[in-house]
């Protein structure tokens, strides 16, 4: 299946215009491990021209290690972010060319965009700002160590005050951000998640730990009735058009007696296994408070902090499962799809849904064999529909 990557781009203008550079990073989603980096002086350029040439910079680096490559773009630019997401007008013409350029490089249903915090996107913004800097002294930018450069402290690309007088320039008519609440009547059909928890293993009753480093369990005689019912239900609702399943065995298994009684044939996903749970594989929450007490009461106190034993943060699971989610959206625009996969992805896309923090999920119930649902409409907002449905098993 195709691989996916980072990329993170910025860009800035020390007057704008003003002496411009951009800066970008292609990144492995499961590792964090810079992969390639890109920097360049522009000479007198805006802040838009340079965060624009970032990116694409970010895609045709991402494009060199795979072009098969899925690519989630990360930048705090939320102009480029909005018009590459096809949600703004670009109106300026020297902006024209440049997002051109960047829906050149990849076709566009292999890349997605998210908007981050600029605290988020100090690497690809320190690299703008040794590009600034090497202009400035008339030399070419060069790499460097990513460990001895995360140490330079670089002047700001650009103050929060410019940022936002260019976007405002650049703003459609319409509302910056989407707004909660009901949505305009002519946002068209909705993607649709259906998010089916697999059914039970051996380990499920037992409420063991049970990740993706652990044995990869099938379904017990009970998750093969719970998932067979799922398919009546759904079978029967009649709206389903694609399958989508977590590549963990039980998930597959729960994922395939759906797509049987459908007709259709299930696509697996990576990004959609459940967290790795390191040490704490296969044990209960008791044993693991008996043995591992100390990082157990870290683990429940901060998303950041992962299980014992080289196991998976939430923080990460939800950086993966957001690019999965971007993925699928970008796959099955208006369509219905049905997600088969664990407690943490499912939970997490719950959250991300609703903008709720991370202790959230401890504040969800999530039955084996159950249903939620997610739909996502073409103005960012997301509408929770449905969450730990089991009528269909009882």
């Amino acid at each position: 299946m195709p691989r996916t990557l980072i990329v993170e781009a910025d860009g800035g203008s020390r007057g704008n215009p003003g002496p411009a550079g951009y800066g970008a990073v292609v990144l492995d989603p499961e590792t964090g491990e810079a992969l390639a980096e890109a920097a360049e002086f522009l000479g007198t350029a805006t802040n838009n021209v340079a965060e624009y040439k970032g990116l694409v910079a970010g895609l045709r680096a991402a494009r060199a290690l795979d072009p098969e490559a899925c690519v989630h773009v990360r930048m705090d630019s939320k102009l480029v972010v909005e018009q590459m997401s096809g949600r703004w007008q670009i109106k300026h013409p020297d902006m024209k060319p440049l997002a051109a350029a960047a829906r050149a490089v990849f076709p566009p249903e292999q890349v997605t965009y998210e908007w981050i915090p600029r605290a988020q996107n100090k690497h690809a913004d320190r690299l703008a700002n040794e590009a600034m800097d090497a202009g400035k002294n008339g030399k070419q930018w060069e790499p460097r160590d990513s460990r001895a450069a995360l140490d330079t402290a670089a002047a700001p690309a650009r103050s929060a005050a410019a940022r936002a007088a260019d976007e405002a320039a650049e703003a459609p008519e319409v509302a910056e951000a989407p707004a909660p609440g009901w949505g305009a009547p002519d946002l068209g059909v909705p993607a649709t998640l259906v998010l089916l928890r697999h059914g039970e293993t051996a380990l499920t009753p037992q409420k063991r730990f049970s990740g993706s480093g652990g044995t990869d369990p099938e379904l017990s005689p009970a998750g093969r009735r719970q998932a067979e019912a799922a398919a009546v239900s759904l079978a029967a609702r009649g709206t389903i058009q694609a399958v989508v399943s977590s590549p963990l065995r039980r998930c597959r298994e729960t994922a395939e007696a759906v797509a049987a009684r459908l007709g259709l044939e299930v696509r697996l996903e990576e990004g959609l296994r459940e967290t790795d749970f390191g040490a704490w594989e296969g044990l209960t929450f008791a044993e693991v408070r008996e043995r591992f007490p100390d990082d157990l009461d870290a683990w429940l106190a901060s998303a950041a902090v992962a299980p014992t034993g080289g196991g998976e943060s939430f923080e990460a699971v939800a950086r993966r499962v957001a690019v999965a989610r971007d993925k699928l959206l970008a796959r099955y625009t208006g369509r219905t799809v049905l997600v088969v996969t664990h407690v943490t992805p499912i939970k997490t896309l719950v959250r991300l849904a609703l903008g709720a923090p991370p202790e959230s999920l401890f504040r969800m119930e999530l039955s084996a064999a159950s249903l939620s649902a997610v739909a996502y409409y073409a103005d960012g907002n997301a509408s929770l529909r449905l969450l730990n449905d089991t009528s269909h098993l009882r």
